[in-house]
């Protein structure tokens, strides 16, 4: 599984709509497998994947009112500026390609968990059999972040 990334953009934010301070690149406009992560201040607030074009995929978040069961993010409506990362699946198998990147979010947003809480406005999640690559790739995503404890709270 090779996974390439961070890229790294900054959106400023109402509940309806985002801006970006620049363009998204080609591969963030491509239909490769990617997670993306949401943080304020160097701490993940929401972790999701996507194989649309990321600009697609935040517009559905946006535009979503609930009428259809999905209510869309929660943190459009917490924050006026987040920093959204995004990492690519490159080789990603052809028959359900999202498989590895949705395996991978659920194992980071797991790995949040273990320092006290879900990331902030995480309102879903989609479990699958992880194996020790998914999970060294969570691993690795999640050390690129400052704000979090350095050892997952004892129980």
């Amino acid at each position: 599984m090779k996974i390439t990334g961070p890229e790294r953009y900054r959106l400023s934010i109402t509940s309806t709509s985002y801006k970006l301070a620049e363009k998204f690149s080609k591969r963030a406009c491509s239909h490769l497998p990617k997670l993306y992560v949401l943080s304020v201040n160097g701490s993940p607030i929401y972790i999701g994947q996507t194989v649309r074009r990321m600009s697609e995929r935040l517009g559905y978040g946006f535009k979503a009112d609930g009428r259809s069961g999905y209510h869309g993010y929660a943190w459009r409506h917490k924050f006026s500026a987040v920093e959204l990362d995004i990492w690519y699946h490159e080789d990603a198998p052809l028959e359900n390609r999202a498989l590895d990147m949705e395996t991978v979010e659920a194992e980071v947003v797991y790995l949040i968990r273990c320092f006290g809480q879900w990331p902030e406005c995480q309102t879903e999640i989609h479990f699958h059999p992880s194996s020790n690559e998914h999970r060294d790739a969570a691993a690795a995503i999640l050390g690129t972040y400052a704000n979090l404890p350095l050892r997952p709270r004892s129980r």
